[in-house]
């Protein structure tokens, strides 16, 4: 008798034990408060980097006659991409509803419309240990900077209505499939093939410097050309957003581990050296080039590093970063001065030279330094078939870009026109498109 009682004492307190346990299982997922406050925290730093980052640097860099216009364009297009990803670009980036219907092929390229208007969207929303909202607006600030980068090819003289709808279009059929391609869950250069793109080396910096490339030849060259000089008008602005861009990267690339975790602290890191590299690098190689360092080169040579080291910064160690910094810095010294001068484009800030090179650099270098423990190579490929399957993404990334890009450029000049008048050209934008001067002295 008493060792029956003592039984079912016993299997009573596994029972009571056991309860605690089953009700965690049901337990919905939770908000990890960690994790939440890095990534709103990383989502205003990749603001920043567009505004005032992006808008300064490039400010800086045009003539005095000009600057308001390149800080309108990049103040416009903040808005106007907020007001699309709300629309229907969260939804063409990241939803992936076709995949359970079976829709493989199609959904292999783009999302659906399921989430558009932030369908189904609510505060218990939960992407990972992250409120939905959050990651939403993290990825916004992505979408946002990627056609800003943009303006910087064409500064000088695309009409500011040709600049709206470009975008609009822009977006809609480069980016928001890119993005899906590379970042949904099920998307081509990723699920698909392997590319590996951590925080956006094809998806933001090849998109923007092959757009840009594309843009100066449509367009053709400024008024004057390179005959006449085109000085930065105030270099101190120049370097002021270069900064705001340096710390805002850390944002761009360690937020995009999604979690305060360790390839959150690693991809810091590496993002760090990277930079100090390539600012080094450039720095050298102009001096050898030119007899004198400039600041201009040290700034852009800051640009390169943090463009290339964006695809890698999830997957590389510091060698490697130190590497990818090396390689970006000369590289890109050398795009945006003896490749533009030999072609003879008109690319006004060297968006090609500086995004799209260094892409390509940091995205290929990817397959060459990435690490294999810890999921650096997808399916444990070998160096050799990653670097081969990195170039696949890459020449996807220009290929789609470059024909769309050329294809909406020459739709928008049917519809408005692409460019201001030779007259308005000198006069110049921030006058004839928002009669407003930088700087009114009386």
């Amino acid at each position: 008798m008493f060792n029956k009682r003592f039984m079912q004492f016993i299997g009573s307190m596994f029972a009571l034990l056991a309860v605690p346990a089953l009700a965690l299982a049901d337990e919905a997922p939770k908000i990890n408060s960690g994790d939440t406050a890095w990534m709103l925290t990383s989502t205003a730093l990749v603001l920043m980097m567009t505004v005032p980052g992006l808008a300064l640097f490039y400010a800086g860099m045009v003539r005095s006659k000009n600057a308001l216009s390149v800080l309108m364009q990049c103040f416009a297009i903040t808005g106007l991409i907020t007001v699309l990803w709300y629309l229907y670009g969260y939804s063409m980036a990241f939803d992936t509803t076709g995949m359970a219907k079976g829709v493989t092929n199609l959904y292999s390229f783009v999302g659906g419309f399921s989430k558009a208007m932030l369908s189904g969207l609510t505060k218990g929303s939960l992407v990972g240990g992250i409120p939905e909202s959050v990651f939403i607006t993290f990825q916004m600030t992505f979408a946002i900077i990627t056609p800003a980068l943009i303006v910087g090819a064409f500064a000088e003289r695309m009409k500011f209505s040709a600049m709206l709808i470009f975008m609009t279009l822009w977006v809609t059929v480069v980016y928001f499939p890119i993005c899906h391609m590379a970042w949904s869950g099920d998307g081509a250069l990723y699920w698909d093939w392997g590319v590996l793109d951590f925080a956006g080396g094809t998806v933001v910096h090849i998109n923007a410097g092959i757009a840009g490339l594309v843009a100066a030849l449509v367009l053709g060259k400024r008024k004057g050309y390179p005959r006449t000089p085109m000085p930065p008008h105030n270099l101190t602005y120049t370097v002021i957003g270069a900064s705001l861009l340096w710390v805002g990267w850390f944002g761009f690339n360690a937020g995009s581990a999604v979690a305060a975790s360790g390839d959150a602290g690693m991809a810091m890191l590496v993002t760090q050296i990277a930079t100090g590299t390539a600012a080094l690098a450039w720095m050298f190689a102009e001096w050898i080039a030119h007899g004198k360092p400039s600041v201009l080169g040290i700034a852009s040579g800051a640009v390169a590093g943090l463009v290339a080291i964006t695809p890698a910064s999830g997957t590389v160690a510091p060698f490697g970063a130190l590497m990818i910094g090396i390689a970006a810095g000369v590289i890109c010294f050398l795009a945006a001065t003896k490749l533009k001068r030999a072609i003879g484009y008109d690319d006004s800030l060297d968006v090609f030279g500086v995004h799209a090179i260094g892409g390509i650099v940091g995205a290929i270098l990817t397959g060459v330094f990435g690490i294999k423990a810890g999921g650096g190579f997808a399916d444990g490929a070998s160096i050799a078939s990653q670097v081969w399957i990195q170039t696949k993404g890459v020449l996807v990334t220009v290929i789609w870009c470059g024909v769309a890009s050329f294809i909406l450029l020459k739709i928008v000049g049917a519809l408005v026109g692409l460019r201001v008048s030779e007259e308005q050209e000198e006069e110049g934008l921030d006058i004839v498109e928002h009669d407003e001067k930088a700087y009114n002295i009386s």
